[in-house]
C-alpha cells in the first residue's frame, strides 16, 4: 500500500558522484529537484580510491568546472596532496589529480547540496518507478511513500542489487557495508530497461602505524600547484601530504597463486563483469605471469584519520589471505589491515538505449548517470550526472536538451561511446579515446565549454565577464607575439644554443621562436621588455596557441569533416531492413541503436565503412526523391 507524500519536478535517486552533479544542476536550473539516498551519511562518498582526477579524468573534472558543475570546487577545497600527471609528454595529455581527504569531500558536498536552493534531500530507498504510456510519473520508496515526479534521474552507482564478495563469503551490500538497493531493478526491468550485471572492485585499508616508510619510495605533490576549477586561485593551494610507493614481489605472488582457488572470481561465484583496465591484484598476477613485480601507491585517506588506501591491490581473496599476501612487501611487512578488500556486483543498464541526452530512447523523462550506465569512476559519474541534470531541468522548462560532440569535449566523447559504441565491461575514460585530444586539453575547458554552461544558465555573468576578459587577453598576446619582432644578440643567441637551438642573425617574430620545440614563452619574455604583466592561464593560453598551430588546425579540418557527416540527418523511425545493401549485423545495429545522423552511424560496431556508403547514397536518393515531389 503506497500513501502520496510530494510532488517534484526532478527526482535523482542515489547521491554518489553522479547523483550530487545531477541534483544540483537541475535545482540551480530552478526546477523543484529531490534527491534520494539510502544513506545521508554516503552523500558523495568515496568508497574506492580518495582521488580526484588522474590521466582523462582530470580532463572530465575541469569540463565539469567549466560547465557550472561542482567536483572541481569540491576538489581544491579539500584535496591534501596534487600533482601533475604526464608532465613529460605533450600537453594534451596532461591531467591533474589530486589526493582529497574523504571525510572532508563528503563533508563539503552535502553542505553544498542542503544550501541549495530548490534542492530537498530525503534518506530513502526507492524501490519502484511508476510508468504511464512509455513516461516516467513518479517514485515509490521502500516504506511505501508516493512521490509524483515529471523527470527521473537513476545514479545508483554499486548499490542496485549490490553483493559484496570476500573469498568464499558474499552477502547483499552496497559498497563501505551500506544497505543495497534492493527492489529497484526489477521494477526498471518491468518498465522496459535493458539490465546486466557489472563487477568493480576496492582495496584494503590500512592503519598507518603499521606501514614502514622508511623502506618505501615517497612521492611529494607538486610544488607549482595547479586548481581543478578556473574560479580557484592556484596561489592559495598547498600540499599537506606525502604519498607512497611499494612493490610486489614473487613471494607476493606465489601466496596469491597458492590460494586462487579462494578468489570467487576464479571459482567462478561471480558472474559480473569487471573493469578491463583496473583488474584486481590476483587477476594481474594471473594474467600476466611474466611480470616479477606490480606497483602500488600508499595513500592517506585524510587528515583526521590513520588510514591508508593501497591503490593498485583491489581483491577479493579471503581476509587472512589478504594480510598474507600485504605483509610479504616491503615496509608493509606488519601490516593491520583495517577494512579489507572486496569485490562487488552490481545492476546496472545497456547504454545504448539512451540518446545522447542520457535519456532513455523508449521511457520519455527516465535518464540514467554513472556507473548505472556501465562507467567507472567518479569522474565519469559525475561528468554523465551533470549532463542528465541538465537535461533533465530544461526539458522541465521547454527549453532544449544539449548534447555535446566528441569535437567539443571528453564529456562528450564519454557519452558518445556509451550510446553509440556501448560498454561490454565498465567503461573507464582514457586520453585515447579521443581522436582530438590536441585541441580537447584540460587547460583550454573553459574555453570550450563555458559559454555554453553560461547559455544553460549554469555560469554567472560575473563568472562569464571574467571569462571574456580573459579570453580577450589570450587573443590579443597571441597577436602580439605573430607580430613584436626580437632582433638577435649574444644573450639571446647562448640562450638558444644552450637550449639545443640554433641562434639567429636576424629578426625573427616571437612566435617563429616559440614554436620551436626546445624554447618556452619564458625563455623569449625574458628578452621582451615590453613584454605586458598578464596571468599565469593568459601565458599558458597562448603560448599553447602559438607552439601547436599547425596540429590545431589539421585537428580543426578533422572536426570539420566530421561536423560535415553529422549534419547528414537520418530520418527518424527508419526501419533499416528497409534500406538495400546493408549488412545484416549493420541491419540489426542500426535498429537497435537510430543513430540520428550517418556520423553516429560511422561509429556504431558491426556497420562497416561498405555500409556507411550504402547510408549516403540511401540517403542522397531520399532528397532526391523529395525534390521531385
Amino acid at each position: 500500500m503506497s500513501y502520496y507524500m510530494d510532488s517534484y519536478d526532478v527526482a535523482v535517486v542515489g547521491a554518489g558522484h553522479a547523483g550530487v552533479e545531477a541534483a544540483l544542476a537541475a535545482a540551480r536550473l530552478g526546477v523543484r529537484t529531490a534527491l534520494f539516498t539510502i544513506s545521508l551519511d554516503s552523500i558523495a562518498n568515496m568508497p574506492c580510491n580518495p582521488s580526484i582526477g588522474g590521466t582523462a579524468k582530470g580532463h572530465l573534472v575541469r569540463e565539469i568546472d567549466a560547465l557550472g558543475g561542482e567536483m572541481g570546487k569540491a576538489a581544491d577545497a579539500t584535496f591534501i596532496q596534487s600533482r601533475m600527471l604526464n608532465r613529460g609528454k605533450g600537453p594534451a595529455v596532461h591531467s591533474l589529480r589530486v589526493q582529497a581527504d574523504r571525510v572532508r569531500y563528503h563533508e563539503y558536498m552535502k553542505r553544498v547540496c542542503e544550501e541549495t536552493e530548490n534542492l530537498y534531500i530525503h534518506q530513502a530507498e526507492v524501490a519502484e518507478v511508476i510508468t504511464e504510456g512509455h513516461r516516467v510519473t513518479g517514485i515509490i520508496t521502500s516504506l511505501g511513500a508516493r512521490y509524483d515526479v515529471k523527470k527521473l534521474i537513476i545514479a545508483t552507482g554499486t548499490y542496485l542489487g549490490g553483493m559484496i564478495h570476500v573469498g568464499e563469503t558474499s552477502y547483499e551490500s552496497g559498497p563501505d557495508a551500506t544497505l543495497p538497493a534492493r527492489f529497484l531493478t526489477a521494477s526498471l526491468a518491468a518498465a522496459g530497461v535493458e539490465i546486466r550485471r557489472f563487477k568493480t572492485g576496492t582495496p584494503s585499508r590500512v592503519h598507518r602505524r603499521s606501514i614502514d616508510f622508511d623502506r618505501l619510495e615517497r612521492q611529494d605533490g607538486d610544488e607549482d600547484i595547479q586548481p581543478f576549477s578556473f574560479e580557484t586561485d592556484r596561489y592559495s593551494l598547498s600540499n599537506k601530504v606525502s604519498c607512497y610507493i611499494a612493490y610486489t614481489n614473487e613471494e607476493t605472488h606465489k601466496v596469491i597463486r597458492d590460494n586462487i582457488h579462494f578468489s570467487p572470481l576464479y571459482s567462478g561465484r561471480i558472474h559480473g563483469i569487471g573493469p578491463r583496465y583496473c583488474p584486481s591484484i590476483e587477476d594481474k598476477i594471473m594474467r600476466f605471469p611474466e611480470r616479477l613485480r606490480h606497483q602500488l601507491f600508499i595513500e592517506p585517506m585524510g587528515l583526521s584519520t590513520d588510514e591508508y588506501y593501497l591503490q593498485g591491490m583491489s581483491s577479493s581473496l579471503p581476509e587472512h589471505v589478504q594480510t598474507a599476501f600485504l605483509r610479504t612487501i616491503k615496509g608493509l611487512e606488519n601490516v593491520e589491515i583495517m577494512r579489507n578488500a572486496y569485490a562487488i556486483e552490481y545492476d546496472c543498464c545497456d547504454p545504448q538505449q539512451m540518446y545522447h541526452t542520457l535519456e532513455f530512447k523508449d521511457i520519455s523523462g527516465l535518464y540514467g548517470a554513472g556507473q548505472f550506465n556501465g562507467t567507472s569512476g567518479y569522474e565519469e559519474a559525475a561528468a554523465q550526472g551533470l549532463i542528465a541534470g541538465i537535461n533533465a531541468a530544461l526539458s522541465v522548462l521547454g527549453r532544449k536538451q544539449i548534447s555535446l560532440s566528441r569535437s567539443s569535449s571528453y564529456i562528450g566523447t564519454l557519452i558518445d561511446d556509451l550510446v553509440i559504441k556501448g560498454v561490454t565491461d565498465p567503461y573507464r575514460m582514457m586520453t585515447s579515446r579521443s581522436e582530438y585530444r590536441l585541441i580537447l586539453r584540460q587547460d583550454n575547458a573553459d574555453e570550450r565549454l563555458t559559454p555554453l554552461g553560461h547559455e544553460i544558465g549554469l555560469i554567472s555573468d560575473e563568472r562569464y565577464a571574467r571569462f571574456l576578459e580573459k579570453r580577450e587577453n589570450i587573443n590579443a598576446e597571441v597577436k602580439r607575439l605573430r607580430t613584436t619582432v626580437i632582433r638577435p644578440s649574444d644573450a639571446l643567441n647562448d640562450m638558444l644554443v644552450d637550449r639545443g637551438s640554433s641562434g639567429i642573425s636576424s629578426p625573427v617574430k616571437e612566435a617563429e621562436l616559440i614554436k620551436r620545440p626546445q624554447i618556452s614563452y619564458e625563455d623569449v619574455m625574458a628578452f621582451d621588455a615590453d613584454a605586458p604583466e598578464l596571468s599565469y592561464e593568459v601565458k599558458e593560453q597562448a603560448a599553447l596557441i602559438i607552439e601547436y598551430e599547425g596540429y590545431i588546425k589539421r585537428q580543426i579540418e578533422d572536426i570539420d569533416r566530421l561536423r560535415a557527416l553529422e549534419e547528414k540527418l537520418l530520418p527518424e523511425g527508419t526501419d533499416y531492413r528497409d534500406v538495400r545493401g546493408l549488412s545484416l549485423e549493420a541491419i540489426e545495429k542500426l535498429n537497435k541503436i537510430r543513430p540520428s545522423n550517418i556520423g553516429e552511424a560511422s561509429r556504431i560496431s558491426g556497420v562497416s565503412p561498405a555500409d556507411v556508403t550504402v547510408l549516403v547514397i540511401w540517403l542522397a536518393g531520399k532528397k532526391n526523391d523529395s525534390r521531385k515531389n
